[in-house]
């Protein structure tokens, strides 16, 4: 191979993969990007976003992320895809290769990493590409907030995780993070671009109309959330109390003492950052982890907002003791090894019916814990 084509080997490796795969399969699925561009068409037209006539596919974001997606109305819908899938691909890419990049210390080399990552994370990965969803550019945009506090630029992180609530409000559990690493500079300005961005509807839709929207979205990811706790892709903490014990009062209950735990368990590795040269990640990384155990409809694919506690795993895994490697291990492997085509039909089945994705997203949780308290991230 001449010397002047090495560097581009890669990356056309790449675009010819990503080609193949979109031509034999993705092209025909990409069902939720279909729901965010039927949402911008009418934002524009000031209609209804919230519709229940909708069915599973009811929009569900803020009516702010209805029209960043118009763009992708200008284009027929198959042009429209192809583009989106272009996007995600290569947010994708730059996800992974800025989480390893942004992961301090490394042990291992950045290639490895990046291995590992596609090994441990894959199938989230190609899950989210398949749908067309939205977890990848919400991935992206939170690390580059989580990199602009390290290097200082506190109100740009504020601004960067303000955005990240619009694509998903799953963001706002970087809130009190982001008070700890970027101080209350960044939450002004996040503030700040979070109310114009609430606001920004109002030119279309007139103040009232804009509120009647707002309302629109509460109620339909309230209503929408008891329905899907039993869907076996769900992973979530309350998914898993309902399936074990049945939807209701007792599961509401237990599932919230649980994710408070959780929670608390994310607050004592940002409590015992002292001593940690570069603490933000691994903090940065528990709470993306967490971020489909706590919301009710945590489908699987949100795992990939895992992707850098993942890293901090398998980086730090020689420096572990045995018995932590032994329970990091069974926790990875189920968390990334549980695929139809491995395990099989019944034991899929039996997994997703118990949740077991979600149970081991859990015990990582405290696995980073235990990296914290050792000092090695």
């Amino acid at each position: 191979m001449p010397a002047w084509l090495k560097p581009l080997a890669w990356p056309l490796l790449i675009a010819v993969f990503a080609a193949t795969i979109y031509t034999v399969r993705i092209h025909t699925e990409m069902v939720d990007f279909a729901v965010y561009r039927t949402a911008a068409e009418r934002a524009l037209e000031a209609g209804n976003l919230y519709r229940p006539t909708d069915g599973h596919y009811q929009f569900k974001y803020l009516p702010a992320f209805a029209f960043a997606m118009a763009p992708f109305t200008l284009v027929e819908s198959r042009i429209a895809r192809l583009l989106w899938y272009a996007l995600s691909f290569g947010l994708l890419s730059a996800f992974v290769r800025w989480s390893v990049r942004a992961l301090p210390e490394k042990r291992r080399t950045e290639r490895v990493l990046i291995w590992l990552a596609i090994l441990f994370v894959g199938k989230y990965y190609a899950r989210e590409l398949n749908l067309g969803q939205t977890n990848l550019l919400l991935g992206a945009t939170l690390l580059l907030a989580l990199v602009a506090a390290e290097a200082g630029a506190k109100r740009t992180a504020g601004v960067l995780v303000a955005l990240g609530v619009f694509i998903k409000p799953y963001a706002l559990i970087l809130v009190p993070w982001l008070w700890v690493v970027a101080g209350p500079a960044a939450l002004v300005t996040g503030g700040a671009v979070l109310a114009a961005g609430l606001a920004l509807p109002a030119l279309v839709y007139g103040w009232q109309g804009n509120i009647d929207q707002a309302i629109g979205w509460y109620r339909t990811v309230t209503v929408t959330s008891a329905p899907n706790l039993l869907v076996p892709e769900n992973v979530s903490i309350a998914a898993s109390w309902a399936k074990w014990i049945g939807v209701g009062p007792p599961a509401a209950f237990l599932a919230s003492v649980t994710g408070l735990v959780a929670l608390a368990l994310s607050a004592l590795v940002v409590a015992k950052r002292r001593g940690v040269r570069e603490p933000a990640y691994l903090e940065f990384g528990t709470f993306m982890l967490l971020v489909p155990l706590l919301s009710p409809q945590g489908w699987d694919y949100v795992m990939l907002l895992g992707t850098p506690a993942i890293l901090v795993l398998v980086d730090r895994w020689r420096e572990l003791t045995p018995a932590w490697r032994g329970i990091t291990a069974v926790a990875l492997a189920g968390f990334s090894f549980t695929i139809f085509d491995i395990v099989g039909r019944r034991l899929y089945t039996l997994a997703m019916e118990r949740n077991f994705i979600g149970v081991c997203a859990l015990v990582l949780i405290g696995c980073l814990v235990n990296v914290r308290l050792r000092r090695l991230a």
